[in-house]
């Protein structure tokens, strides 16, 4: 189970969650206020959650090695110095492994619902095993190789074998099931759309196994006897506008939505609030007439859903990012720590003030970062809320603070963000101020899903900065420009392409320098 329950939570006052002013006053048409159980629901501490994926993978890896191990010890126990050739030992054991992957996969023993159950999984385990093993033995008569492997060291392997992946998913079972208890494998989850469809949906959710999914609460723009204020025991929490809110507040992971297809309008208007979320979009195809190719859908259980939106950079691909970003930040880090020196040195000469220069922007999610620049400012002239953007000639830039912004050089401290703090990525969209303006107007008024570009870390270079879209973004169509490759770079990430951008990186600074002062 995990750490709260929805349903639980408004017992004690279910009274005044089925009253019609629930979300609130409102006040001559005015927004309606938070809803007050979202609230409660937002402040709950939640913790970090590991993605099934993930889970799947690391066992996938124990199995093999699992195997690994039982057949090399097995053959260091009893065939190694007794045998004269040893090639068929060494292609057995990891044709086997690789076997052992593929003969569980299609007995869905990766499932988390059967790493929960050790029991069931172990007779489908065991057999599996003794079938691989079959296969093997029926190879080795077709071609005529048998008595070149000892029957004593297969039958040993299949022993160990078994016992090895057994204890294995034993010690599997205890962790996932612990993780599970601890809300660890949960992924919480919106329901948009109340009414019939809302609570046919998610009471075949609930009718499911293992799916892992936690309902926060319900959100739709309808406030009428159509959508009502309880939804198969669940509150509704407010409008989608209320939803994108509670997504910055607190984690959630997956958004469904259980509107017809055929409301085509309506669900478009929503769907252009939320895709500037960092979560999984699906819609749901439970009560749908309408039915596609079976590959066209993924299933929560035996709940068919369509995939509409993806979070970025999710699974292991976080996992390699993070890597990347730690390995290559910190070799940046020792290489470029003369330049950072002797800049800081030429900082401190220059004038008077902090060598440092600490910002609060937008990072991840919309949350609020501190990024570390060198101080290219007089330290009395210092503007923290970024006002007034950095111009050509700009008097209140130092006469280092201009070379060390032409050449971004101030940028350098930002590898402390990424090394030590994790709040940036070497690569990824730039961390912008919170006040920013393009013709005095704040960036997200100018650009239609801006803050899409916060699905993933912001970056202390990007794909904008390496095609001559940095500095100063004092038009509309330069911030345009801006996020249209910020969205470019979320939408076709890849290690390749974030060291393609690393290494283009000095060469762009060197000629695409002209908006940069």
């Amino acid at each position: 189970m995990g750490a709260f329950d929805v349903r639980d939570m408004i017992k004690a006052d279910a009274a005044a969650s089925a009253t019609p002013d629930m979300f609130g006053p409102s006040l001559g048409g005015a927004t309606r206020a938070f809803h007050p159980l979202a609230e409660r629901i937002a402040a709950i501490p939640v913790k970090p959650t590991l993605s099934p994926i993930m889970i799947e993978g690391c066992v996938r890896l124990f199995d093999a090695l699992a195997v690994i191990l039982a057949g090399g010890l097995i053959y260091w126990l009893y065939a190694a110095g007794n045998v004269d050739n040893f090639l068929p030992y060494q292609i057995t054991i990891p044709a086997l492994a690789i076997g052992t992957l593929g003969c569980f996969q299609a007995l869905q023993l990766y499932h988390v619902g059967a790493l929960r159950n050790f029991v069931a999984a172990a007779v489908r385990l065991v057999t599996g095993w003794t079938m691989l093993f079959l296969i093997t033995l029926a190879i080795f008569f077709f071609l005529k190789i048998g008595d070149q492997v000892s029957r004593v060291w297969l039958l040993g392997f299949y022993a160990s074998g078994v016992a090895a992946l057994l204890g294995e998913r034993f010690f599997v079972t205890l962790g996932v099931r612990y993780l599970t208890r601890s809300g660890r494998l949960e992924r919480r989850t919106a329901i948009v759309g109340g009414g019939e469809a809302g609570e046919a949906l998610i009471r075949a959710l609930e009718a499911q196994r293992d799916t892992g999914l936690r309902i926060c609460g319900v959100f739709d723009d309808r406030n009428d006897d159509r959508s009502p204020d309880l939804v198969a025991g669940y509150p509704k929490l407010g409008t989608i506008d209320d939803l994108v809110e509670f997504a910055r507040r607190t984690k959630l992971d997956l958004v469904i939505f259980t509107l017809p297809i055929s409301a085509e309008a309506r669900l478009l208007t929503m769907l252009r609030k939320l895709w500037i979320l960092p979560i999984d979009i699906r819609l749901s195809a439970h009560m749908s007439k309408l039915r596609f190719r079976p590959r066209s859908y993924s299933y929560f259980g035996a709940v068919p859903v369509l995939d509409v939106f993806d979070r970025p950079i999710a699974d292991w691909d976080i996992v390699v990012k993070w890597m990347f970003d730690k390995l290559v930040g910190t070799l940046a880090l020792i290489a470029l720590s003369p330049v950072m020196l002797a800049t800081a040195i030429a900082i401190k000469m220059n004038s008077k003030g902090p060598v440092l220069f600490r910002q609060k922007r937008y990072g991840f999610n919309n949350e609020m970062v501190e990024v570390l620049k060198f101080r290219s400012l007089y330290h009395e002239m210092s503007d923290f809320a970024a006002a007034k953007q950095v111009t050509r000639d700009d008097p209140r830039v130092t006469g280092v603070g201009r070379f060390i912004r032409k050449t971004s050089l101030d940028e350098l401290p930002q590898l402390f963000n990424v090394v030590f703090k994790g709040n940036l990525s070497l690569v990824g969209p730039r961390p912008h101020a919170i006040h920013a303006t393009a013709s005095n107007r704040a960036y997200e008024q100018v650009v239609d899903g801006y803050f899409a570009r916060h699905k993933v870390k912001p970056g202390i270079t990007g794909w904008a900065q390496i095609n001559g879209w940095r500095g100063e973004t004092d038009t509309e169509d330069k911030i345009q420009r801006r996020v249209e490759h910020d969205l470019y770079y979320i939408e076709n990430w890849s290690v390749l392409l974030d060291l393609y951008i690393l290494l283009k990186t000095p060469f762009s600074l060197m000629t695409k320098n002209e908006n940069a002062y």
